[in-house]
């Protein structure tokens, strides 16, 4: 048990870098896709359209990354630790200001804890991107197989392999957006950013 909080980021990420290669390597990808398909088969079985899809994933997402951030993160310590960094920066431009010294020494030595204190939140932030990764990357390989391969046009187009955006009209998901991101990935990052405020908000999930 205390191994596995002592060097659970660090499995996690060695989870994570692991499955990356995988992208490009069709056939494992098909293979974590089938045991992602266990989860989410029921719901394509229903017929619906890919936006409502990747609309639902995105909820799952933002579910468990603010679920994970909830319970890995000590938003009061951060939002404090905030407060004494700003508090200790102004006194310490004063006394340089100053040139005080004796001032600017003792400030030195405090600023060396305050320096740990910083590193030590930014691991805690850091820590659960790695778990919330290794949930979402197979996720990810699930969307790739299963992005509708029809080709779009205004006759034969449906909700199930095409959706209308503003200023673009029609689109393919696989339509190619801002140079390199597929539609696809936008719209997962649009429905998850919007549903994890949400989920925040009505779960009272602190924030900065």
């Amino acid at each position: 048990m205390e191994i596995g909080k002592k060097y659970g980021m660090y499995i996690a990420l060695a989870v994570v870098f692991g499955m990356i290669p995988l992208y490009g390597w069709q056939e494992a990808r098909a293979v974590i896709s089938g045991i992602v398909n266990i989860v989410i088969g029921p719901f394509a079985a229903l017929g619906l359209p890919f936006f409502a899809l990747v609309l639902i994933l995105a909820t799952l997402t933002g579910l468990y990354s603010s679920l994970i951030q909830k319970y890995t993160i000590d938003y009061e310590k951060m939002r404090e630790n905030q407060v004494k960094f700003k508090d200790f920066s102004a006194k310490f431009r004063e006394a340089q200001l100053s040139g005080d010294e004796k001032a600017i020494k003792k400030m030195q030595v405090r600023q060396q804890a305050m320096m740990a204190d910083q590193m030590e939140m930014g691991q805690q932030q850091f820590k659960p991107m790695a778990y919330i990764l290794v949930l979402t990357v197979p996720i990810f390989f699930w969307l790739i197989e299963h992005i509708p391969k029809d080709p779009v046009t205004i006759a034969t187009a449906d909700l199930s392999n095409a959706i209308i955006i503003p200023f673009a009209g029609l689109s393919s998901y696989s339509n190619v957006f801002f140079g390199f991101f597929p539609l696809w990935i936008l719209w997962y990052m649009l429905c998850s950013l919007t549903v994890s405020q949400v989920i925040r908000k009505t779960l009272n999930i602190g924030g900065l």
